[in-house]
């Protein structure tokens, strides 16, 4: 009978690694594959079979040759951007201190704002590469988004990292290196709420399956929203991982700014479709 019936709870044994070579190896001794990073490969392979999906479709722009420049540029977008945001929202002082713990990436250190960020200086800067619409760009990127958001915070609780608050509830679990108080698997929390449901809503907006396709510009404005507040209602069930800003998480506080950013996008987007309606009138 499983932890969840007896009314005790799952305590985290699981390895970081898929696999790994034993220590006494020469040279790889202690190498492997880890979850995070399948996580990012998957992910980048999901990104890339959609985009060539949508081309047949006639949805994108982008032929396959070009698909696999834009993904190789989101790739560093999100590696540079993520890394860059987690030196300066979350370990600021360690970085001014010593700027090259850039590149200490085995280390970990990764935000997902900043991530963002990295993937749209990426986007603008192909786009206009390229000679077509950042703002249909962008569309397109927002849709392939989410499956990675997924399958990093799946790693997160494989990983045992990044755990949540104190908790009681039945299916908590106890993260050893966080004490022995079982905790909400805030990881998972995220995982669906920024991963899957937002990935099958902005798939259906894509394809028109809730009401017509919104303008350019708009699907990457509604990303953000449903993002920002998936991850600041979220963000009550973790613990903490770096000080408070006006009593409210990083994540949150960071998150106000991502949605506002959305709205901002959705009302840019709507405003551009009127002029166009207009002179076309």
């Amino acid at each position: 009978m499983s932890n969840l019936f007896l009314g005790t709870h799952w305590t985290h044994d699981l390895s970081p690694f898929l696999f790994q070579f034993p220590e006494g190896i020469p040279l790889v001794g202690g190498f492997g594959l880890r979850y995070y990073g399948l996580a990012y490969m998957l992910g980048t392979l999901i990104g890339f079979f959609l985009l060539l999906f949508y081309y047949k479709k006639q949805k994108s722009p982008y032929n396959s040759s070009q698909i696999t420049d834009l993904v190789t540029f989101l790739i560093a977008g999100v590696i540079i951007g993520g890394r860059l945001g987690y030196m300066l929202l979350y370990d600021f002082e360690s970085f001014a201190q010593n700027p090259l713990i850039f590149f200490q990436f085995w280390k970990g250190g990764m935000a997902s704002h900043g991530g963002m960020l990295g993937v749209m200086v990426a986007v603008i800067w192909y786009a206009k590469l390229q000679k077509q619409s950042i703002l249909e760009t962008g569309d397109l990127i927002v849709t392939i988004a989410a499956p990675g958001l997924f399958l990093g915070r799946t790693a997160n609780f494989i990983n045992g990292e990044l755990w949540g608050q104190k908790s009681e509830v039945p299916w908590a679990v106890i993260f050893p290196e966080a004490g022995p108080n079982p905790r909400h698997p805030s990881q998972l929390y995220e995982a669906l709420g920024e991963g899957l449901f937002l990935f099958i809503y902005i798939q259906l907006r894509f394809w028109g399956k809730l009401g017509k396709r919104p303008p350019f510009g708009q699907l990457v404005g509604e990303f953000l929203v449903f993002y920002s507040v998936a991850r600041i209602v979220c963000e009550v069930f973790r613990e903490p991982d770096a000080p408070l800003i006006y009593d409210i998480s990083r994540g949150q506080f960071y998150s106000i700014a991502t949605f506002l950013g959305g709205i901002g996008f959705i009302l840019f987007a709507r405003i551009q479709a009127n002029r166009k309606n207009r002179k076309q009138n």
